[in-house]
């Protein structure tokens, strides 16, 4: 876990006890770092201070961790956007709003986020028709700001459903590129993306 997410509030703070969440943190390091399938259980325990038993005591197998992580994370994402989609304001107004949280979010959590948005093929059946249920209501927040800008007159979008994959796909890669040493700041690039996006849709600088 980045040195970053540590001091931020991190998605599973509630979780507990405190050697399952423990071992959530140790799990999203080991994933995100090698990789879901190349990551073990003992690769887990071994990062959270624990015998590979002491795994199994919280979680049954590797994959009812991943899908736990995976479902915080998207249900967080999924009150982001709704929460922007349900706020006062302008169509522009509001998606200025989600763009810039959903990318702070992606940005200030990037480890994490590069693991539940990119392991999901890792998920069961099951599990990943929950979370892609999930990603649904993402889709569905976005798509109704784009929506009403549309019928207000505030944007040019001829493809709605196009357009919202695309301004989902640009916030979430923010995950995979984001470097804490680097030159700007979460906050920084949530207004700059918001910038970018508002002018995709034709609307002109952020409100």
């Amino acid at each position: 876990m980045s040195a970053t997410e540590e001091t931020q509030d991190v998605p599973w703070g509630d979780v507990t006890p405190d050697a399952a969440r423990r071992l959530m943190v140790a799990a999203v390091e080991a994933f995100a770092e090698r990789g879901y399938h190349a990551t073990t259980t003992r690769d887990i325990a071994g990062r959270a201070g624990m015998s590979p038993a002491a795994l199994y005591i919280h979680y049954k197998t590797k994959e009812e961790l991943l899908h736990k992580i995976s479902t915080i994370g998207h249900t967080k994402a999924v009150a982001i956007l709704q929460t922007a989609a349900d706020a006062e304001g302008t169509p522009a107004e509001r998606l200025a709003q989600a763009v810039r949280h959903f990318v702070v979010w992606h940005a200030g959590h990037h480890t994490t986020a590069r693991v539940v948005q990119y392991e999901l093929d890792a998920l069961d059946a099951e599990h990943r028709a929950e979370v892609v249920q999930l990603r649904r209501q993402c889709d569905a927040a976005v798509r109704r700001i784009l929506t009403d800008g549309v019928k207000a007159g505030d944007f040019e979008v001829p493809d709605i459903p196009g357009a919202t994959l695309a301004v989902l796909s640009l916030c979430i890669d923010v995950a995979r590129w984001f470097n804490v040493a680097g030159r700007r700041t979460p906050d920084e690039v949530g207004a700059s993306y918001a910038d970018l996006v508002l002018r995709m849709v034709g609307a002109g600088p952020r409100l």
